[in-house]
């Protein structure tokens, strides 16, 4: 797959450059100062741009007023390491040991739930990926619903799925779950019965091959 526009170029010497990216942190920073806490930026790839709490809003405003429009969705990630395991994990055999650390990803964290949201210049063909910290004891970040009318539905989702409030959201209510519904299903540590029940995609139920005399399973050869 091709990229959208070859925005990375060699200096000489070596070292890859990708002045497009380039100039989109550099003109978020000039904004933002401090409030652009982490990044990561790969040359002819993406770029990552993570903003303190505080300025989650302000920050999805520089980005739309610097020509980012296209605002294509927001979730959360939940960094906490699963308790039950993989779904893939066959049930006959002992769980594997695994890490209970939690670790956050691209451009770093200091908190167990982010919010990140993708948007993307249609002008220039650039886009970047934006997150942010969500604090362990509000649980509450504020709203771009009146940044980009898109996040609406994306922030009532991500309310609905991991518990994350949304401060200045006009209307924080259920779109898939009933109302009397308790827990936040895509959280780690939310327990998904029929995973539990029935390991997905259904190890368990996989039957061996017929054997004939001696031995050997039919259509060997």
């Amino acid at each position: 797959m091709s990229p959208l526009s070859s925005t990375a170029d060699t200096e000489t010497g070596g070292a890859a450059v990708d002045e497009l990216r380039q100039s989109v942190l550099d003109r978020l920073t000039d904004e933002l100062g401090d409030a652009v806490v982490g990044h990561e930026l790969r040359p002819g790839d993406d770029l990552w741009v993570r903003i303190a709490t505080d300025a989650w809003r302000s920050a999805g405003l520089a980005v739309r007023q610097s020509g980012c429009e296209y605002f294509c969705f927001l979730s959360a990630l939940d960094w906490m390491p699963s308790p039950y395991g993989k779904g893939e994990d066959d049930p006959t055999e002992p769980p594997p040991e695994r890490s209970t650390e939690t670790k956050q990803g691209v451009a770093g964290g200091e908190t167990r739930f982010q919010v990140f949201a993708r948007v993307v210049d249609p002008r220039r063909h650039v886009g970047l990926t934006m997150k942010v910290d969500v604090p362990d004891d509000t649980m509450t970040v504020e709203s771009w619903s009146n940044v980009y009318a898109g996040a609406n539905w994306h922030e009532r989702e991500t309310w609905e799925m991991f518990g994350i409030r949304f401060a200045g959201h006009p209307d924080l209510r259920h779109m898939y779950l009933p109302t009397s519904f308790e827990g936040h299903p895509l959280r780690k540590d939310f327990p998904l019965l029929a995973r539990i029940i029935k390991p997905w995609p259904g190890i368990v139920d996989v039957e061996p091959m017929p054997a004939d005399a001696d031995g050997e399973e039919e259509g060997e050869s």
